[in-house]
Formats: C-alpha cells, sequence, structure tokens
C-alpha cells in the first residue's frame, strides 16, 4: 500500500510503497478515504511532541471496513467507520463507565503508538472503529466526515461541561483557530450570544461565519475590559480557552460573570493566577477539558448526519501535496480544518 511515512521527526514525510496491515484477533483493517491534518499531529511531525518513528500519523479518519480479524463483532466488512483516537481497553472501570479517556490501561493513541491514517490502509483494534450513522455523505465528503471526532467532537463536549444555555454569553480565546471556529459555531448551535478573541483581526469574517456576533481584538492588550463593556459590565457566561497561555488563562477567568464557567483545553499547560476570593464570592467554576468519550463521538457524528452544523474544512489536497498542507497548519493558513484524500 502507498504510505506516508515519518521517517523523522522535523523531515518530510516519505510517500512509499509498505506491506499491507492483515488483521489479527479482535482487530479490523479499513481501507482509509481521507484523514485530517491537525495542529496534534503537526506537533508530531516537527519534533514539538515526541513520537517514536518511523511512523505513519494521522487519526481523524473516513474509512471502510475490509477486513475483520477473530472475534471482532462490532464492526463488519463493508461498514463506513471513523477511528477513536485513544488506544484506550474497553474493560476498566472508567472505560465501563464511558469515560474512555481517563482508560487505566491507555496504550497511547493512533497515529502515535501505532500506524495511522496517513495510508491506503489501516489496522486497529476493531473497537477503536466507530461505524458512521446513516445520512452521512462520507463517499462524497471524506475530508468533512472524517474531522468531525474532532472538530465537532470537542466543542460539543465543553458545551456540556461548561452547561451552556440558550442567552448566555460565551467568549472563545483563540476564536480564529481550527478548534476556535467550531467552538463559536456549536455554541452558537446552542443558542448562545458568541464572542471571538484571538489575536489575528484577519481572521474575524470567519469567526463571524461561523456564529461569533462579536469580535475582540486581543493584540490590543484590553480584552477583559473589552469582553467587559460588550456585557454590560456583568462579564461572560462561559470563557473557552483552546490558547491556555498564562495571559489568556488570567483573561478568561477575570472576564467571568457571576456564576461564570471557564474552561481551559489547550495544548500551552501554562499556569496562572485567579483570585481566590473572586472565585469564592461570584461562584465561579474553574474546569478542564480533555479529549472525547466514544459517545461523544458519536453525538457529534449523529448532530452532523441530521444537518444540524457542518465541519469547515478550507484546504483538501492529495498525499503528495502533504508537506504543502502541514506547512499551511503549521504558519496558521489554515481557515477551520485540513486535510488529505488517500489514495
Amino acid at each position: 500500500m502507498k504510505a506516508l511515512v515519518l521517517e523523522n521527526q522535523g523531515e518530510p514525510f516519505v510517500l512509499k510503497d509498505v506491506p499491507d496491515p492483515k488483521a489479527g484477533p479482535a482487530e479490523a483493517v479499513a481501507k482509509v478515504l481521507a484523514c485530517g491534518a491537525g495542529l496534534t499531529i503537526q506537533h508530531y511531525k516537527i519534533g514539538r511532541s515526541h513520537i517514536e518513528t518511523p511512523r505513519i500519523i494521522g487519526h481523524e479518519i473516513t474509512a471502510e471496513i475490509v477486513e475483520i480479524g477473530p472475534g471482532v463483532s462490532n464492526v463488519k466488512v463493508g461498514d463506513a467507520v471513523t477511528a477513536y483516537y485513544y488506544l484506550n481497553c474497553g474493560y476498566c472501570p472508567n472505560c465501563m463507565a464511558n469515560l474512555e479517556p481517563h482508560c487505566e490501561n491507555l496504550k497511547g493513541n493512533v497515529g502515535k503508538d501505532c500506524d495511522g491514517g496517513y495510508a491506503e490502509f489501516i489496522k486497529l483494534p476493531a473497537h477503536n472503529f466507530m461505524v458512521l450513522p446513516e445520512g452521512l455523505d462520507y463517499k462524497n465528503h471524506p475530508a468533512e466526515v472524517g474531522v468531525i471526532c474532532d472538530a465537532i467532537a470537542t466543542p460539543l463536549k465543553v458545551n456540556k461541561r461548561t452547561r451552556t444555555a440558550p442567552g448566555e454569553t460565551v467568549a472563545v480565546f483563540g476564536g480564529g483557530g481550527g478548534l476556535g471556529l467550531h467552538q463559536l459555531m456549536l455554541s452558537a448551535w446552542a443558542g448562545a450570544r458568541v464572542i471571538a478573541v484571538d489575536t489575528v483581526s484577519e481572521k474575524f469574517d470567519a469567526c463571524l461565519e461561523a456564529g461569533a456576533s462579536e469580535c475582540v481584538d486581543a493584540g490590543d492588550g484590553n480584552v477583559v475590559e473589552a469582553l467587559m463593556n460588550l456585557t454590560d459590565g456583568k462579564g461572560v457566561d462561559v470563557a473557552i480557552d483552546y490558547v491556555s497561555a498564562t495571559v489568556t488563562l488570567e483573561q478568561a477567568f477575570n472576564a467571568l460573570a457571576v456564576r461564570g464557567r471557564m474552561v481551559t483545553l489547550g495544548g500551552s499547560g501554562q499556569r496562572f493566577e485567579a483570585d481566590a476570593m473572586a472565585m469564592l464570592v461570584k461562584e465561579l467554576d474553574v474546569l478542564g477539558s480533555r479529549y472525547v468519550t466514544k459517545f461523544e463521538v458519536h453525538q457529534a457524528l449523529e448532530l452532523v448526519a441530521r444537518g444540524e452544523v457542518w465541519p469547515l474544512v478550507s484546504e483538501i489536497r492529495g498525499m503528495k501535496e502533504a508537506e504543502t498542507i502541514h506547512a499551511l497548519v503549521e504558519q496558521g493558513g489554515v481557515t477551520g480544518r485540513a486535510a488529505i484524500l488517500i489514495g
């Protein structure tokens, strides 16, 4: 099969022939139609996040099952599927409670700790494949369907974590980014008034199209004041930080209204200061949110299948243009998400 192999981090992909995978017990093989090209795997490619190489990266897939191994019952040949990112065990107490991100026997991630979707075929534990619902036109839109498992599922989970309600005001920090734009979309879908906060004002048109009613230029340095002015001094009900740098975390916290909720899920993981008295007096919630559960992926897939939202994929290229796609991702030149058509 053809595969984009990352021989060493920091180097270009090598498009070459590698052996076709074969399904063993409890495994399945799928033919990949498309795979998302997001910032997570760009971190792997250039070395910001360590992976063992050589490796075939990629995890946001649209695929069709072509082979199943002994003991497999959750998928069959011909099923249209996507993949679940975590290599969870499926039987520990957390997995049994539908809390797969907290699996006690986690073996890593698809495309990081096993070969992923930048190849014509992918082999995974069968329970990592998730069957697509009826109504998703995956054959005509494989790129868009492939990214649902993150681009739609993650913001949908954040809505639940923050208990976003119709009529509330939500500020999205990093609103112009790939996940940020989809958060604007999903917060607006939930009936909220949405404010995008970003340092790149050139992204504001896309933010408004995605669902924001106003945009705040974080480059001006007066983000909290701007959010207070837009809410008549009350603050925002929900602040969602996809940047999670010290400055954005503190801005998000300080802009909260009474009983406001703040959630961090950016990759920076920086420390920040928060006023404990303000937290007490205003009854504030400070939350974290990591990747989604399988049930939340199913919810996102169904949401798109019903036509209520649609992922924004602005860059779709073939395997020979993988370097171009990843350069755009690195430069912040992608509006929404990017994907590679496989084959």
